[in-house]
């Protein structure tokens, strides 16, 4: 009954948050009928138990749906209004969490509790600031700590994701995080300095003050200082993302972080130092021994959750802590998979939002596969010789090391389809980097780290330097790895059919008992996981494309599909320092879709918006040839040079066709080339103009010409004796800035449809209010990727269509 209630409840939960708008009514109506169905089921549990629990089963979905309204009213109740977004704000209020960056740039929390006389109904209390070097003219800027009272001047807008398959949703994350606007810090002044605010800002400053500690112990130039500084307190900033990418690999990610083991390890040893202080005197007379042991390791669960961030992971294992310790005070035997149910319940009590992570389904998921597939221990190894206590010590470590085993590999099995729809890859290796990361990383690096964090500054080097030391070996057995060819297996994001399939398929291959028990049953099993990994796409017919515009920000890129070719054009900008469009928007992409191959890469020109994200494609995908207008002594010709693809520079003339589609570049000249003497003073003019046309439609790539280049391009049509097809799809030069799209141009290509990639409210403008009314004028629809999202053509022999993601995967947490 229990567990029917809990199923109810997150499933009225969660049918909400799949809602694209919130409602304007229905708070009061959903929890009041809850309320009364749960009245009606109590009154007919002796009458008719099948009535009373479908009574019961909607009653709890009724309160499920209800709990998730308020909750998502409250977190959109205080957002920024538009008419303050790009607008200079001065504010006062304190860091509320742990900041991320260094003395060049800075990410953190902010609590405003003055808006200097900004009038308006709602105003967003917490807010997400970025604060770079950039605005204080490259000044170091001052190392912020939690809980420091701020006076800020900011600019901020709304949060707004990039919408496309597979990315990332920053409004979701801020969202959840109960952010209502972000910005950047245009200066600022420290008003105080840290002081208690409340017992949160107090946790995020002492957890401020450890990473500095383990800093400090530490060489600057030590490897894995962040590995630590997760390991101890959560923080996972420090982080290379080259270290994530082995520690992925090789699936030891959930190790980086503060695991359930960690919390659980920390929380036996706190319950056994309980238990060796109570035993020194007369107080087990009073209270039993078990039950100290039980509240001293809850306290210690506790004390490590909160410092380490209060992850979902420590949540969970110190919810199923706690659990146990009531049930040990009550003198109750609660069964194990009631305090899983239990646990699951309270972490969406606390976090509606947490199945939106993945750390959620793996924790909760590796808890319910271990509790599963253990079943009777009795049953699972067969040992003769006599009872438990009459064996050697050889046959115990032999019945441990055998039921370690069949547990990493059920876990292993079992956790492929949440790797595959979460991280679209499959660790061949994890079983190997796991047995030696675990115990090293769980028993060594973590106990030694820890203790280096609590120790006075005098002794923490040397348990810090330890626990590097053991980080630094280990990484080097990952990375070793990693060097084999069959390491990693990546994929497409399977299916909701194909996850359904193969839940079914891993029941009865992890079902307990010994592994040659139902050995039919456990092949079968593993037969119906075969389909997460088949790929079933619409076809693309001969004489066919797709092209997927990518909602890419202030930049550019366009995947081009035929029946059995691929071309991207153009590959995003730079978002950070380490952050630019191939890590955040393009690999994701292609890795969710199972792409791991291009037969040309198209680069327009120079400027790092059309560029940021190509070195990371080249490092992560096969792509078979190079097309561009680029100098030779550009950084990105030696990555081309060093992938050994061949590499021609972007020229009029130039044409190929794919699959009954035909491609023809249009400008630059044929003087142009990799030789930097003939390329002209500005890049924008060096842009490639590619052409994709079937029989029905033509699909223009413009990159940034401006009007010289457009004139150009309008002279070679009219030497060609170009005739248009039925429908012109163009995309708008330079992002729609008013340098581009002349009328003359217009008239020559004569656009059925024109579409824009730029940012959201972007610092240049774009599009120019020109130059949409231009469009406009000439009756000509103008889409815009900030507000459609990404958007996915499809040209067929008779027609051409377009549809916007945005609209599309709506969600209540998403603005107009």
């Amino acid at each position: 009954m229990l567990r029917i209630a809990i199923t109810a409840w997150i499933a009225g939960g969660s049918a909400f948050l799949f809602l694209p708008k919130l409602p304007n009514h229905g708070l009061e109506v959903s929890i009041i009928f809850g309320i009364f169905l749960l009245i009606i089921g109590y009154y007919l549990r002796d009458r008719n138990r099948t009535i009373s629990l479908l009574v019961l089963i909607a009653a709890m979905a009724a309160l499920g749906w209800g709990y998730h309204f308020h909750y998502a009213k409250g977190r959109l109740a205080s957002s920024l209004p538009i008419s303050l977004e790009d607008q200079e704000l001065t504010i006062r209020g304190y860091v509320d969490q742990l900041p991320s960056g260094d003395h060049q740039h800075q990410r953190f929390a902010f609590e405003v509790v003055d808006w200097n006389d900004v009038q308006s109904e709602s105003l967003p209390i917490k807010i997400y600031l970025s604060w770079s070097g950039a605005w204080q003219k490259n000044r170091l800027i001052p190392e912020l700590a939690p809980g420091e009272e701020w006076h800020f001047v900011v600019k901020l807008k709304r949060p707004h994701t990039l919408m496309n398959d597979h990315g990332f949703d920053f409004e979701r994350w801020m969202f959840h995080q109960g952010f209502g606007a972000h910005g950047s810090v245009r200066s600022g002044k420290r008003i105080q300095e840290s002081k208690w605010i409340s017992l949160k800002t107090a946790i995020e400053y002492q957890r401020w003050r450890l990473r500095n500690k383990i800093k400090a112990a530490l060489d600057p130039s030590a490897p894995y200082v962040g590995v630590l500084i997760a390991l101890v307190i959560g923080d996972q900033n420090a982080i290379a993302q080259s270290d994530w990418r082995v520690f992925n690999a090789t699936g030891v990610g959930h190790l980086i972080s503060i695991s359930g083991l960690h919390v659980t390890m920390l929380s036996g040893l706190g319950a056994m130092l309980g238990a060796w202080i109570w035993r020194r005197r007369e107080w087990p007379l009073v209270i039993p021994v078990q039950k100290v042991a039980a509240g001293t390791g809850l306290l210690t669960a506790f004390l490590y959750a909160w410092l380490a961030g209060f992850q979902i992971p420590a949540q969970r294992t110190l919810y199923m802590v706690g659990i146990v310790a009531f049930a040990l005070w009550t003198s109750r035997i609660p069964r194990a998979f009631d305090i899983w149910w239990i646990a699951l319940l309270l972490v969406l009590v606390i976090d509606p939002m947490a199945p939106y992570t993945p750390g959620f389904w793996l924790s909760f998921g590796a808890v319910a596969i271990i509790l599963f597939g253990m079943g009777s221990s009795s049953s699972l190894i067969s040992i003769p010789n006599g009872s438990e206590w009459e064996r050697s010590r050889l046959e115990r470590f032999k019945q441990a090391l055998l039921e370690s085993c069949r547990l990493q590999w059920i876990v292993t099995i079992a956790l492929i389809p949440c790797t595959l729809y979460w991280f679209y890859q499959v660790s061949v290796v994890s079983p190997l980097a796991n047995t030696l990361a675990i115990p090293v990383i769980s028993f060594i690096v973590t106990p030694l780290a820890i203790v280096g964090a609590i120790l006075p500054e005098w002794f923490a080097p040397i348990p810090l330097q330890l626990a590097h030391g053991a980080m630094e070996w280990t990484a080097k057995y990952l990375n070793w790895l990693t060097k084999f060819d069959w390491a990693v297996h990546w994929s497409h994001q399977p299916t909701l059919w194909a996850m359904a399939l193969s839940t079914v398929g891993i029941y009865w291959h992890i079902r307990p008992g010994p592994m040659t028990t139902h050995l039919v049953n456990r092949i079968v099993g593993l037969a119906l996981c075969i389909p997460l990994f088949w790929q079933t796409t619409n076809a693309i017919h001969e004489g066919q494309f797709r092209a997927y515009v990518f909602d890419i920000g202030q930049g550019t890129a366009v995947l081009v599909e035929t029946k059995s070719h691929r071309l991207l054009y153009d590959a995003g900008p730079l978002s950070g320092k380490n952050d630019n469009a191939g890590e955040r928007v393009l690999l994701p992409y292609f890795r969710g879709e199972g792409i791991d191959r291009l037969d040309r890469l198209v680069i327009s020109h120079k400027d790092l918006d059309h560029i940021a994200g190509a070195s990371t494609l080249m490092k992560s995908l096969q792509i078979e040839s190079f097309l561009g207008t680029m100098p030779e002594h550009h950084p990105l010709m030696n990555d081309v040079k060093q992938s050994f693809m061949p590499a021609l520079p972007c020229q009029f003339g130039q044409e190929w066709q794919w699959d009954g589609v035909d491609f023809k570049v249009w400008h630059p000249s044929a003087e142009v080339s990799f030789k930097a003497d003939t390329h002209r003073g500005k890049p924008n003019e060096n842009s490639c103009v590619l052409e994709i046309r079937n029989k029905n439609t033509s699909f223009w790539l413009t990159g940034d010409i401006e009007k010289r280049g457009e004139h150009e391009h309008t002279r070679r049509l009219e030497e060609m004796g170009y005739q248009k097809p039925n429908k012109v799809v163009v995309m708008a030069p330079h992002h729609g800035s008013k340098t581009s799209s002349s009328q003359i141009w217009l008239d020559a290509i004569q656009p059925t449809v024109a579409f824009s990639q730029h940012g959201y409210r972007n610092r240049y403008g774009h599009p120019h209010s020109v130059v949409k009314e231009r469009y406009r004028d000439n009756q000509i629809p103008f889409l815009e990727t900030a507000h459609t999202g990404a958007q996915h053509w499809h040209a067929t022999a008779d027609e051409v269509t377009v549809e916007f993601l945005r609209p599309k995967q709506k969600r209540l947490w998403h603005h107009e």
